[in-house]
């Protein structure tokens, strides 16, 4: 059978305090948390150790701490990320969770995905403060009588992670109705979270993000993002982000997203921190995936097993689409002979990265033919950055 690794990302309630106090026993992860505090302009370093769980539970705080810990975890996984490209088949992420998948698939940078959940943090918790309102998940009972309590007690499923839970947002006079008078053989669990995301209560917070988002380059992802909006693959790195934007107001639909998932044929499955939640969900709706919650520096062995047994990119040549090439280092990009419309086998250099002690070959993954340069001749790439997009044969 066909190995297939995906990678997921937690949303907010996920965080919990002292998250970040084993990966900073890491040299190398402190000091990129320390980078991540300059840019994100918050004292990720604290809140990751020190904070309680009120502070924390501010959307403010969480959003970037769990964009920063999924990301930082990420790169002592895979130190090149490069190397995690031509692993790693699909990403995902639950709600803000979706701004480390678009930077762990190379849409945006992970400078672009601090500003950027920044700004969302802050323009969530402005929007949250107009009316007191919160987020809760309903476990268990039939799912049409928690969809219809859920309307009844005029609120929003804002959250459809599984048939067995689905998290309600609204104010918190509705949640307190919905409390008192629950679905049969359901429990409601409050959410540590201070809003009522992905509803209309976060309008106020797409329009500035709608015009960040205008001002940030994109790049196409180099491998399958799975959209939280309606599980559908997204390649266009500008489609991306637009979806970010309009995610702070619209339902999340994890469960779809599994579903996308077990479609393709996932066999292994690693959660980054602040790990454990989305592994939880794909236990009952994933049976026969192995799945793993990177939780600490402990399982790393045990991650790099899973990506050395599932991740194996399947054969570019089955897609039905292009495929891109990407650079395999750092460096300025000299193209080979190569122009749009030839067709070229397996192997074929189509490029040469000159780094600071090493010239690398760029090389085809698939036979196909050569549809589009995304740089010129002579341009700085960064690792993991699409530069070629081939066809695969008998593409037209």
């Amino acid at each position: 059978m066909e190995s297939v690794l995906a990678i997921v990302c937690p949303g907010q309630g996920a965080q919990a305090p002292g998250l970040l106090a084993p990966w900073l026993e890491l040299d190398t992860c402190r000091d990129r948390m320390g980078w991540f505090t300059t840019v994100a302009g918050i004292d990720l370093l604290e809140h990751g150790t020190e904070s309680d769980a009120e502070t924390i539970r501010d959307t403010a705080i969480a959003q970037p701490l769990i964009v920063a810990s999924g990301l930082a975890a990420l790169l002592e996984l895979f130190p090149r990320p490069s190397e995690g490209f031509t692993k790693v088949s699909v990403g995902a992420g639950h709600s803000v969770g979706e701004i480390t998948a678009a930077a762990a698939t190379g849409v945006i940078t992970a400078e672009q995905a601090l500003v950027f959940v920044r700004e969302r943090g802050r323009q969530m918790a402005r929007a949250g403060l107009v009316t007191p309102t919160g987020m809760s998940a309903v476990i268990g009972g039939d799912a049409d009588e928690v969809l219809a309590a859920i309307e009844l007690a005029g609120l929003t499923a804002a959250n459809m992670n599984t048939a067995g839970q689905v998290v309600a947002a609204g104010t918190l006079e509705q949640l307190a109705s919905l409390a008192a008078a629950p679905p049969a053989k359901a429990r409601i669990v409050p959410l540590p979270v201070a809003g009522a995301f992905h509803t209309s209560h976060m309008a106020p917070a797409v329009e500035r993000l709608a015009g960040y988002a205008r001002a940030i380059t994109t790049r196409e992802a180099h491998t399958r993002l799975v959209s939280n909006r309606d599980g559908h693959i997204v390649r266009s790195g500008r489609e991306v982000l637009d979806r970010l934007v309009s995610q702070v107001n619209s339902p999340v639909r994890w469960d779809l997203c599994m579903q996308t998932m077990v479609d393709l044929g996932v066999t292994g499955l690693i959660e980054v921190p602040p790990a454990g939640t989305l592994v939880g969900l794909a236990k009952r709706a994933m049976p026969g995936v192995e799945l793993l919650a990177l939780r600490t520096p402990d399982d790393l062995e045990k991650a790099r097993a899973m990506v050395a047994e599932h991740g194996d990119r399947p054969d570019p040549a089955a897609d039905p689409e292009w495929t891109f090439v990407i650079a395999p280092t750092k460096g300025v990009l000299r193209q080979a002979p190569v122009a749009v419309g030839d067709h070229l086998d397996r192997g074929a250099v189509l490029a040469h990265v000159h780094g600071d002690s090493a010239e690398v070959p760029v090389g085809a993954p698939q036979g196909g033919w050569v549809s589009q340069w995304l740089v010129r001749d002579g341009d700085e790439v960064a690792p993991g950055q699409p530069v070629l997009r081939l066809a695969p044969r008998g593409a037209s």
